[in-house]
């Protein structure tokens, strides 16, 4: 359950994040839905990566350091892939 809770925390963060991104960007939205989809995905990616290159922080227990960088990743990762989606589909779209 201890290496569940951070990857949580990333999908989470991630919806969220795809949500702001997509709120401060009205013209890369993909709605509310599809927002925290690519969110939710770029969540769970942006954090896996950041652990890999080894830039993730704490020991992916319940400690405040941990948990600080699982919401950033989630949510940088959430809103990084929601961007990078909603350029494609405009871009498509012409």
């Amino acid at each position: 359950m201890e290496n569940l809770l951070p990857l949580l925390i990333q999908l989470i963060s991630g919806a969220v994040g795809g949500n702001i991104a997509g709120a401060l960007f009205k013209k890369i939205s993909l709605g509310t839905l599809w927002n925290s989809v690519a969110g939710v995905i770029g969540g769970g990616l942006g954090g896996q990566l950041l652990g890999l290159l080894g830039i993730s922080t704490g020991s992916g227990g319940m400690d405040v350091g941990s948990i600080v960088g699982s919401i950033a990743g989630g949510g940088v990762g959430g809103g990084v892939l929601l961007a990078i989606v909603g350029v494609l589909k405009k871009a498509m779209s012409k």
